[in-house]
This record gives C-alpha cells, structure tokens and sequence, in this order.
C-alpha cells in the first residue's frame, strides 16, 4: 500500500513538472516573438502624435548608445531633409498619387519643423539604454488613417534613423468592419504593412553601408534604417512657417 501511494505522488510530481514546463516554454515562446518596449519618459503627446524614450531591447547586455547626444535642431532639420524615397517602377492609378515623383523627400517642410526640435530634445535627454521612438497618425480617405513612426539613436558618429512606418495604412489587411483600438501606438518600430519603395539618403556621401551578408542580412532586410555620418553634414535650419512650432496633423500638443 505505501509503495502504491508513493508512485502515485512520483507521477503526479511528473505530471506538473511537465505542465509547470509547458508553461514556460508558451510564455517563453510569447515573450521571444513580441518583446515588451517599456516606456521611460514621453517628451511630448497628443491623441494624433508623440514623441517618446523607451528602453532598447535589442542591446547587448554591457553595450549601449552613446547617449546623450548632442545634435542641433538645425542638424536634424538637415539629417529629415536628405531622407528621400524611391518609388517601385510599377505605380497604380487608383492606388497610387501618380502626381508626386518616384523620387522624392520622406518629410515636409512643415514635418521636418516638427520634428527636429522634439526629435533633438529627446537625444540630450535619453541614457546609453535608451531609444528615441515617434508616432503620427493622420486621417487618410474615408474612415482610414495613415501612420508614420520609428525611431532614432546614436552610436559614435553614426545616427540610426529607423523609419519602420511611412503613410502605412492602419489595419493593413483587416477586415472591413474591425474596430480601430490604436494598438499601433504601442510598437512605433514595427512595420504595419509592407513598406513600398527604397530609402536614399542624400547627398549618398553620408550615408554608412550597411552589412550585407549572412545572418545579419536577413535579420535587417525588413528593417527600414539609414545609419548617417551626421556629422559631416552642414546644417541647415529648418524652413521657416508659421507652423514651424506646431504638429503637421490636425491637434496640438505641448513638450513636456
């Protein structure tokens, strides 16, 4: 009888070790795929828009970003200004504006005037293990709207500008009729739908080649970055507009 009883608490310490252990690998599994992005400070928000720091996940442990940073609102007017998009050869009517070139500058006058100073704000202020992250959604046809959003770093002279949303339609390839819950703020650095064209920098000069080959290859393929030399770049101010201290979307919001 008391052998019996001790098999049967073995097999029932078996069986949750082998649950216990199923759970870890789901949650394991869960955490791999869609790391968390923890939030340290937010500079400036509004419904429409923000500017953050976030702690970088992707850093080795012991490494870090040479921050803070010290770039001119001048000198990232000039690094917005030489980002320039090359369009697919192949362009559709109805879907896209054929009035603008296949190449042509990522932001705006007005975008570039909003952008510099938050974006030169948050490098003198983020850590080593920080990231700077900004997000704008726009109303597009319809019920739509259109999301531009990524992320910005410095390591030595090198400045990393990840452009992972240009324009992309929220809920690329939902259907009709989903709810939109504006979950796409909480990953400005992921890609919400294939991002058409190529990205340039000009003048080409300043612009750091990436690697190409091996695994890195395919771990940065979908990953829209220019790394710039931005220090060999003249800055130039931002043209002026009587917008130049307000956001390109409809609301407003203030620095913090």
């Amino acid at each position: 009888m008391a052998m019996r009883s001790a098999v049967i608490q073995m097999n029932r310490a078996a069986t949750d070790r082998f649950r216990h252990g199923w759970c870890v690998l789901g949650l394991s599994l869960l955490t791999g795929c869609a790391p968390a992005q923890f939030t340290t400070s937010t500079l400036y928000e509004t419904p429409q828009s923000f500017v953050r720091l976030e702690v970088d996940r992707t850093l080795d442990e012991g490494s870090g970003h040479s921050h803070p940073a010290d770039l001119s609102t001048d000198r990232l007017a000039t690094v917005l200004r030489g980002i320039m998009v090359h369009e697919p050869l192949t362009r559709l009517p109805f879907y896209d504006d054929l009035s603008v070139p296949r190449r042509h500058p990522a932001f705006g006058d007005p975008d570039i005037a909003f952008w510099a100073p938050l974006l030169s704000l948050a490098l003198s202020k983020a850590t080593p293990d920080e990231i700077v992250t900004f997000y704008q959604s726009t109303k597009g046809s319809g019920a739509t709207r259109e999301v531009t959003s990524g992320g910005v770093f410095v390591d030595g002279e090198h400045l990393h500008i990840v452009l992972s949303n240009l324009q992309s339609a929220a809920h690329y390839s939902a259907d009709a009729g989903t709810v939109d819950t504006q979950d796409d703020r909480l990953t400005p650095l992921r890609s919400m739908a294939p991002q058409r064209g190529q990205l340039l920098f000009v003048p080409e000069s300043a612009l750091v080649s990436t690697p190409s080959d091996g695994l890195t290859r395919i771990f940065t393929n979908d990953r829209r970055e220019l790394i710039v030399l931005y220090k060999s770049l003249v800055a130039h101010p931002a043209a002026a507009s009587p917008q130049a201290s307000e956001p390109p979307a409809e609301s407003q919001g203030r620095p913090r």
